[in-house]
């Protein structure tokens, strides 16, 4: 399906646009990626790990500029949007520059791909948008309606929109780990709370989840990965097990446990082997069935928590991640 092709990611520099971006030039199929980014430093940078690839293209842009995106959609064929405002307590300070990006932006895509005639896009979401309680999982939950949504309103253009939803990236820019990481000769240790748990996913699994997302999606999809959960308190103990701990309490809008699939989407979500995949509530192309394709629906009473998780990471499967990726640079 991606022959003689062209993509575009946007906020296409950071940790999944570098990964995904290596991804795609595996792919002989694909004659042009394009980075969609506003940052010209992260941009440069990035254009020098590349160099030998005349296949990538830099677009400096914002998501928030529709003309620029317009400009930057021409002969595109799948977009993949990664851009966003994501740290929890900034988006709590700015929340109008929060929903500018990730909600304002998120329309502005939409509009430009279905006027250029883009054919599949894919939205990263996160844990956060189910049953938010601060600004950037609110924001993200009206993103996904709004691209779940759009499904019927690109009419005769045909453009596809699906998203893809997964928890805490490990080793991604902010995350726990290389926070903890670059803290570990410290005495001590910062912890919320002893009893946090997160999902945890490598960027090399959410990869994999958006390709499965482009190939597979009919359009209004909401595709979750099979993730293990873990304690951030064991975090601590195998990064820096000499640490003493100290307790600060949650940051502004910061949950206990997240939560990728609340009970509310029960009625509406299949499960597969490697993921679960919630289906729009509203009917936006009259085929269940084939949507549904290959899936089991759900108890009415499922939901998806890191702590209700049947899957745990062991420690020793993380002390194998740090000492295989840690000692690049994060």
């Amino acid at each position: 399906m991606f022959k003689n092709s062209s993509l575009l990611i946007t906020g296409g520099t950071g940790s999944f646009g570098n990964e995904f971006l290596a991804s795609c030039l595996l792919n002989d199929d694909i004659k042009k990626v394009v980075i969609f980014s506003r940052d010209e430093m992260k941009q440069w940078e990035m254009s020098k790990r590349f160099s030998h690839e005349p296949r990538v293209r830099f677009f400096i842009g914002d998501i928030r500029d529709k003309d620029r995106l317009m400009r930057a959609l021409d002969g595109i064929d799948y977009v993949v949007h990664a851009a966003a405002l994501k740290i929890v307590p900034t988006a709590e300070y700015n929340p109008f520059e929060c929903i500018k990006t990730n909600i304002l932006g998120a329309m502005n895509l939409i509009d430009a791909c279905i006027d250029k005639g883009v054919k599949r896009l894919v939205a990263l979401s996160t844990d956060k948008a189910s049953s938010p309680i601060n600004l950037y999982g609110a924001t993200k939950l009206a993103s996904d309606k709004l691209f779940v949504a759009a499904n019927s309103y690109s009419g005769q253009h045909d453009t596809r929109f699906s998203v893809v939803r997964y928890g805490n990236v490990m080793g991604s820019r902010g995350s726990v780990i290389p926070f903890f990481w670059n803290m570990r000769d410290q005495k001590e240790l910062p912890i919320t709370d002893l009893a946090m748990t997160r999902f945890m996913i490598t960027l090399d699994q959410g990869v994999k989840l958006v390709w499965n997302a482009l190939e597979d999606m009919h359009g209004g999809e909401i595709y979750v990965k099979k993730i293990p959960s873990m304690k951030v308190i064991d975090i601590a103990h195998n990064i820096a097990p000499m640490a003493q701990h100290k307790i600060v309490g949650i940051r502004p809008g910061e949950k206990i446990h997240e939560q990728m699939i609340g009970i509310e989407d029960a009625a509406f979500t299949y499960e597969y082997d490697d993921f679960y995949k919630i289906l729009p509530s509203i009917n936006l192309r009259g085929d269940i069935e084939l949507m549904s394709r290959g899936g089991k629906l759900v108890d009415k009473n499922f939901s998806y928590t890191s702590d209700n998780n049947t899957d745990w990471m062991q420690p020793k499967v993380l002390a194998a991640w740090i000492k295989a990726n840690l000692s690049k640079e994060i």
